[in-house]
């Protein structure tokens, strides 16, 4: 009698079990399409503005006025869309089970676009996180969903808008499910996640999003020298990764303490950019694309490289300026290993490629998607080194993070 009744048990379990799972793909397969066709389309309007506003050599002195209207665009239509995005998406996420307000969507699309065109030194994937997010609390919204299948849904939406920014499914997929908790993976949603990560990656490249391949020819064997240079280079990156935060924390706090509206703040910093991209260089404005381009390439670079990009990056994001932070943290990071490979006598592309992926692990405490990211772009050989580096940059900048809602469920942080 027990026997049949644990039988019974059991089936209705599987059944249960089955159902829960046909469920959540057809959701993150949903999501996944959805979500690659609105990052693709946004993708390709950003292309399209950068070319075009490029075409004029001195477009960077309209960055006041980029950054004004950036700014008074999300002041007056969402709020919710300030920053650099996944800040954002983790604070709904954790406070409000994922609801986002619709308007987000556009918004970010629009300020992102005008802050970047004009050489706002922001990134990408930050506006594609909080749009895959926007949009899949928005179906959540549509669908009447529970709390606990928005949060989910949300958390896919930010896995696909990841992946289809840098063309990194895997990584994208991790990253959405290591960054709301920093030491706990939310493993319930993993399975959702690659789904929406691989179908939004698929889908943005049947749309004619291209993904530049970094695959490096040439790494060192392994050997004793070689493991004692990581672990050095992890070290440093770690210390890049607290100088990054606590330059941005500190202008964003400033920028607090002047008695003006954020619109006209951004005039300011606008003037601000200006000035250094009249000092450095305009190849620090914007994406930053040629910088992290030439140093995988093994091209030297100069000594301020990554201190000019973080001063660039925290101004514009200080000062109103609507993107993401993960392309500047690729480009700070590529050029410092670059930096470090000159100083070191080293391989230029390989650290380069190494302080790519260990400044994000260090700076969004995402160690295990930088690590997998170091695969995906730059190849297999370079996993090891990678997360040896990753993991010590993780560590070694503490409890500090670029995004100050991530919740550390480490009860001891090393």
């Amino acid at each position: 009698m027990f026997q049949e009744s644990d039988d019974k048990n059991i089936i209705t379990h599987g059944r249960t079990l089955f159902v829960d799972i046909f469920k959540w793909v057809i959701y993150a397969s949903c999501i996944g399409i959805v979500v690659g066709v609105s990052t693709g389309i946004f993708l390709k309007l950003l292309g399209w503005s950068i070319s075009t506003v490029g075409n004029y050599s001195y477009y960077f002195l309209l960055l006041p006025v980029a950054l004004f209207l950036s700014a008074l665009i999300v002041e007056k239509l969402a709020p919710e869309a300030h920053g650099h995005g996944t800040e954002q998406v983790i604070e709904a996420v954790r406070l409000r089970s994922g609801k986002i307000d619709p308007m987000v969507v556009p918004v970010k699309a629009i300020a992102t676009i005008i802050t970047i065109a004009f050489g706002g030194s922001v990134g990408r994937e930050g506006p594609c996180a909080q749009i895959g997010a926007g949009i899949s609390s928005a179906i959540a919204d549509i669908f009447k969903m529970k709390d606990e299948d928005r949060r989910k849904l949300v958390i896919c939406g930010i896995s696909a808008g990841f992946s289809a920014v840098f063309g990194t499914p895997i990584a994208g997929a991790i990253f959405g499910v290591e960054v709301i908790y920093v030491g706990g993976l939310l493993y319930e949603v993993l399975l959702a996640s690659f789904i929406a990560g691989l179908i939004s990656y698929q889908v943005a490249s049947l749309l004619g999003i291209t993904y530049t391949s970094h695959l490096l020819n040439i790494v060192p064997q392994f050997n004793e020298f070689v493991f004692l240079d990581v672990i050095i280079a992890g070290i440093v990156f770690g210390l890049i990764s607290i100088l990054m935060i606590e330059v941005i924390y500190w202008v964003e706090r400033q920028t607090l303490k002047i008695p003006l509206k954020t619109p006209v703040k951004g005039l300011i910093g606008g003037l601000i950019l200006i000035g250094l991209a009249l000092i450095f260089s305009t190849q620090y404005l914007g994406l930053g694309l040629g910088l992290i381009n030439s140093s995988l390439q093994g091209t030297p670079v100069a000594w301020y490289s990554f201190p000019a990009k973080i001063l660039f990056t925290a101004t514009t994001l200080g000062f109103g300026g609507s993107g993401g932070v993960i392309t500047p943290i690729f480009t700070i990071g590529s050029t410092a290993g670059a930096l470090f490979a000159q100083v070191m006598g080293l391989s230029i592309p390989t650290f380069a490629a190494i302080g790519l992926v260990s400044l994000l692990a260090g700076t969004t405490k995402t160690p295990i998607a930088s690590s997998i990211m170091a695969i995906e772009m730059f190849g297999a050989s370079i996993g090891p080194y990678a997360a040896i580096a990753c993991v010590i940059s993780f560590i070694i900048s503490g409890s500090r993070s670029i995004y100050p809602s991530q919740v550390f469920s480490l009860k001891k942080f090393i």
